[in-house]
């Protein structure tokens, strides 16, 4: 019994020492990565610009519902991540591409910013995430257990996967 209590007394102090540093921890975070395609801006444009194909070539999504309301257009993702609705606010072929994250009751939030810039051999494909973790234990494990890029360089070895 006693080391039970021992073993309960130091999950308990971890458990608040995640939650003392998550709480110092800025809620809002930006993360970039990029990848270099060797495919043309407007191929890689036409990939990431059209959800309703993402499951067909990005294995953390499984399906992407999308629809347009009022002018908006917005999709819902369901994948490792869960469901998370998103909505298209910026479109400028063949250069960029910005999304945001439209569901307000999710514990995180922010946009991701597209970037697709051509090179001598194709075309480079940055991603700039102005992400939002409102919850400290989820700041902390955002930071330091998962890493801010870790969602992007899935993202990016998936297309660059796609793109070969």
């Amino acid at each position: 019994m006693r080391y039970a209590l021992i073993i309960l007394g130091v999950l308990l102090g971890a458990l608040i020492v995640v939650v003392i540093i998550g709480w110092r921890l800025p809620v809002a975070h930006v993360a970039t990565s990029a990848v270099q395609l060797n495919a043309s801006p407007e191929s890689v444009f036409a990939l990431i610009s059209t959800p309703e194909k993402y499951a067909t070539w990005r294995t953390d999504v499984k399906k992407v519902d999308v629809t347009t309301e009022h002018g908006r257009t917005r999709f819902r993702e369901e994948g490792s991540n869960g469901l998370i609705l998103f909505e298209i606010t910026e479109t400028v072929p063949p250069r960029r591409f910005v999304t945001a994250i439209a569901d307000e009751s999710l514990p995180f939030g922010g946009r991701w910013v597209y970037e697709i810039n051509p090179t001598a051999t194709g075309s480079e494909l940055r991603i700039t995430k102005e992400g939002e973790v409102y919850n400290p234990i989820f700041r902390f494990v955002s930071r330091f257990v998962m890493g801010h890029t870790a969602t992007i360089d899935s993202y990016l070895a998936a297309a660059q996967k796609r793109l070969k």
